[in-house]
């Protein structure tokens, strides 16, 4: 699918049920369920404040949709207000369309967005060698911990990414997220 055509915007509430089954597109019959429900808690839920839900859209058709909410970062020093954070969970593509560049696209659209909107720091739990390409970076080996711990084998997989420079020079300290993603079983990558 050409890139060109694909509208990234914010979602809109009549847009839930679409960015729902994308998810449960995406995920599949065993994860797609667990994802959707979470999802959905996630957008009611008044803790993951303020919520950042881009879709991207072709033809009328949601052709993908990434979730950003609010975190906290714990410090030892709470001298000082941290940098704004947030926290890229989930991001879909429904199947038929996985490998033409929807999901890299979107990340970037909103990436900037984000930038533009004031946030400093973005954090995700996801495979390196994709979020990578994005400038996202190991965030243990930063002085960022996630709310539960990352195996070892896996320690990569946290990762954060600077929309403002040197913002990661100001603070570290443990992740915190909203309510519904605070559950040991979505940190286990």
């Amino acid at each position: 699918m050409n890139t060109n055509a694909i509208q990234v915007r914010p979602a809109h509430s009549d847009d839930r049920d679409r960015i729902l089954a994308v998810h449960l597109d995406a995920f599949g019959d065993d994860e797609g369920p667990v994802i959707v429900s979470l999802l959905e808690e996630m957008l009611d839920d008044p803790s993951a404040e303020p919520i950042h839900s881009f879709v991207a859209e072709s033809n009328d058709e949601i052709v993908g949709h990434v979730l950003f909410s609010s975190v906290t970062i714990e410090s030892a020093s709470e001298s000082n207000e941290g940098p704004t954070a947030q926290l890229l969970a989930p991001l879909a593509v429904p199947s038929k369309l996985h490998g033409q560049g929807i999901g890299t696209h979107l990340v970037k659209e909103t990436l900037k967005q984000l930038a533009a909107s004031g946030v400093q720091l973005v954090f995700v739990l996801g495979y390196p060698k994709y979020y990578s390409r994005f400038g996202f970076v190991p965030a243990g080996v930063r002085g960022f911990q996630a709310p539960y711990p990352i195996p070892e084998k896996n320690a990569d997989a946290w990762m954060v990414l600077e929309l403002e420079a040197e913002a990661v020079k100001s603070v570290e300290g443990t992740i915190r997220c909203c309510q519904s993603l605070d559950h040991q079983k979505y940190w286990v990558e």
